[in-house]
């Protein structure tokens, strides 16, 4: 493939979108760290997200973001939410006109709390905006499992040239045009994995799990479609897969961090000993405000929001769920 693709982000999960599309086309990564952009050339290696897991060989890095984007056909853009308009700002004199830029963040912006793609729009106006996401943990996806992700795009056919980018025998990619819909199904389910999670730290069991993981998609179901999404969009891999794998999986930080909630640690200790950032943390607040002013009933996202941003106990999250009222399990049209 002539295509080439410049990747933004050398975390684990921008690192492995980068090992996929150097299967397929030329492909450069950039990274802020000298080391890692060394380890990743010389030993096709990430040390120090990915230690032990081989990436493709013909798979370059670059500390230098000029070199890395001025010749981009496609920009990917793998780097946390807080800091997605900087980078944006930061890539904009390099990037060409029209180059697709397509975004792997899964949250909202502090603050203005829009998505990643309105980001672009606004600082990269011009440019075809889309989002790769779906049920995907970094290290499966190296160690060779299968899995599968979406590709969305308001313009199907820009999604459908852009499959074959990502896509392998192992990692299957779908197109949609739900991008509003994709977007929010990545954001909004880290905050019902912080959940998942702590039902596992409080050891309440597999019951509570299977209960908080059903409920915490009709949330996020109820609140996506608010906000512009289309409900089929939340019982595909945007939605359902994204949310089951982010809560069920030890590798999920997310749910990391929930589960640590659980056995009574605090929040700001968890952080501190992190070197990735967990979205739903800092999503949590800004999906309550959002909802809030949309009258959607969130009562999970209202708990969990309380637990990172006030100090509430998971106990005491715990409790407040039990005791919160139980209506129509589903909605009537």
């Amino acid at each position: 493939m002539d295509m080439r693709v410049a990747v933004i982000g050398a975390g684990s999960w921008g690192t492995t979108v980068a090992h996929l599309c150097a299967h397929n086309a030329p492909t450069v990564i950039h990274s802020r760290r000298e080391d890692v952009a060394a380890a990743i050339n010389a030993d096709h290696e990430n040390p120090r997200y990915l230690a032990g897991y081989t990436l493709h060989p013909d798979l370059r890095a670059s500390t230098d973001l000029g070199e890395v984007v001025r010749d981009a056909d496609v920009l990917v853009m793998g780097v946390p939410s807080s800091g997605f308009r900087d980078t944006l700002n930061d890539v904009r004199e390099h990037l060409r006109p029209w180059v697709p830029v397509i975004s792997l963040a899964k949250g909202l912006e502090p603050g203005s709390r829009k998505r990643m793609t309105e980001l672009v729009e606004e600082e990269l106006p011009g440019h075809p905006v889309g989002v790769l996401t779906g049920p995907n943990l970094a290290k499966e996806i190296l160690a060779g499992s299968a899995a599968a992700a979406v590709v969305a795009f308001a313009d199907l056919s820009i999604a459908e040239s852009l499959q074959p980018v990502f896509a392998s025998q192992l990692f299957r990619v779908y197109s949609s045009t739900d991008v509003i819909g994709c977007e929010l199904g990545g954001a909004l389910k880290n905050v019902i994995a912080l959940a998942a999670g702590m039902a596992d730290g409080l050891e309440t069991g597999d019951n509570t799990r299977a209960a908080v993981i059903t409920r915490g998609l009709a949330e996020l179901t109820r609140l996506g479609v608010a906000m512009g999404g289309e409900p089929a969009t939340f019982s595909g891999l945007a939605g359902m897969g994204d949310l089951l794998a982010t809560c069920m999986s030890p590798q999920s930080r997310n749910r990391h961090v929930g589960e640590r909630l659980g056995r009574g640690e605090s929040i700001e200790q968890i952080i501190e000993e992190m070197d990735q950032v967990a979205e739903g943390v800092k999503s949590a607040p800004i999906v309550v405000e959002i909802a809030h002013e949309l009258g959607v009933y969130m009562p999970i996202a209202e708990q969990m929001r309380a637990c990172v941003q006030e100090g509430r106990s998971a106990n005491s999250a715990y409790v407040g769920l039990v005791a919160s009222p139980a209506n129509r399990e589903i909605d009537p049209d």
